[in-house]
């Protein structure tokens, strides 16, 4: 059950970032939901889990976007093991850490994805600093709202549900 909604979630992060990216910012690199959701996944699921999901994932996004097929996948797989790794040795409860961890996870993406890329092709241009360095920030911004937002949302529907059905209401005398 576990894989398949996170199979569902690397399909809703692919579609919504093919989707998002072209229609809301100018500049197509300015967030990578498919990264967050390999992100958030292995710090739930351990390094073993994030390497699997990053490397399925990336590939997905290198065959969907064109380019040199691996590059992703072996970003994608790097940062999943690595931020699982970190999410098994210490406590990531706050918000401060995660974004700490998300706005890492990016950067790290950044740097294997720029590094091969300048191996293979070493007149390749690579982008500013300022760019890697915004679209760190953005994804820690939304891997942090994701985070907040699925573990708030049982709540919040359970409250719901009691209100609708009478249990949540107080009664008068």
């Amino acid at each position: 059950m576990r894989t398949l909604q996170a199979a569902a979630a690397i399909v809703v992060a692919l579609t919504l970032q093919t989707t998002l990216s072209h229609t809301l910012l100018v500049n197509r690199g300015a967030f990578d939901l498919v990264l967050i959701v390999v992100v958030y996944l292995a710090l739930v699921g351990g390094p073993t889990a994030g390497l699997l999901i990053g490397s399925a994932a990336g590939l997905l996004q290198d065959a969907l976007a064109g380019g040199i097929l691996g590059i992703g996948g072996l970003a994608k797989s790097v940062v999943g093991y690595g931020a699982g790794f970190v999410g098994t040795q210490f406590i990531l409860t706050g918000a401060v850490p995660r974004f700490l961890v998300f706005a890492l996870g990016s950067a790290a993406h950044a740097g294997v994805v720029l590094g091969l890329y300048r191996v293979i092709d070493p007149r390749s241009v690579l982008p500013p600093f300022e760019t890697v360095l915004s679209q760190a920030g953005l994804n820690a911004v939304i891997g942090v709202s994701a985070f907040l937002v699925v573990e708030r949302a049982p709540g919040w529907w359970q409250r719901r549900r009691l209100q609708r059905s009478g249990f949540g209401r107080r009664w008068r005398a």
